[in-house]
């Protein structure tokens, strides 16, 4: 059946439409095909991402409370050990990291500028066959340990003492 010629161009016009809506939907399935696999996976790969995170946190956290109970044990069991020590590690930890230490005396308006890193450089050039905590053959000590004399640095005579008490296990 043919439609009358005064038809035929919107005739031609409804078969273009429908074949152009057939070619847009495939399109659009292809383009959903392709993005929506990708979103998903992304999703999936975020929220295992953020389930390890949440499992390191709270592996830490567990942790951090168990290594603090024992601390807390051991503090009863010896509160000036533990304080003296836990004063040690903190600084062990911050000095590792700089090469300058300014230390104000309290006994005067005297100022001690110790440049670690010229004094390590001073320890590696002049013993290079040792390592830098041996002080053997140079009359320098290395930065990392403590000075002979390190109590005296403040003036205090006992180079056990802090803030001018003994450490005495008789003093408590």
């Amino acid at each position: 059946m043919r439609p009358p010629e005064q038809v035929q161009a919107a005739f031609d016009d409804v078969l273009k439409a429908g074949q152009e809506r057939e070619r847009a939907k495939n399109e659009a399935e292809a383009y959903a095909n392709d993005v929506v696999p990708r979103a998903v996976g992304a999703a999936s790969r975020l929220k295992q991402e953020a389930e390890g995170y949440k499992a390191r946190i709270v592996a830490q956290a567990t942790g951090d409370a168990q290594r603090f109970k024992s601390l807390v044990t051991e503090y009863q069991k010896a509160p000036q050990v533990t304080r003296d020590r836990l004063y040690i590690e903190a600084m062990q930890q911050i000095y590792t990291n700089t090469t300058k230490i300014l230390i104000d005396s309290r006994q005067g308006s005297n100022l001690l500028y110790l440049p670690l890193d010229k004094i390590m450089q001073q320890v590696s050039q002049s013993t290079p066959a040792s390592g830098p905590g041996d002080t053997s053959s140079s009359g320098t000590t290395s930065p990392t340990s403590p000075a002979p004399n390190a109590g005296l640095l403040n003036g205090s005579p006992d180079a056990r003492t802090r803030d001018g008490r003994s450490r005495d296990r008789d003093a408590r």
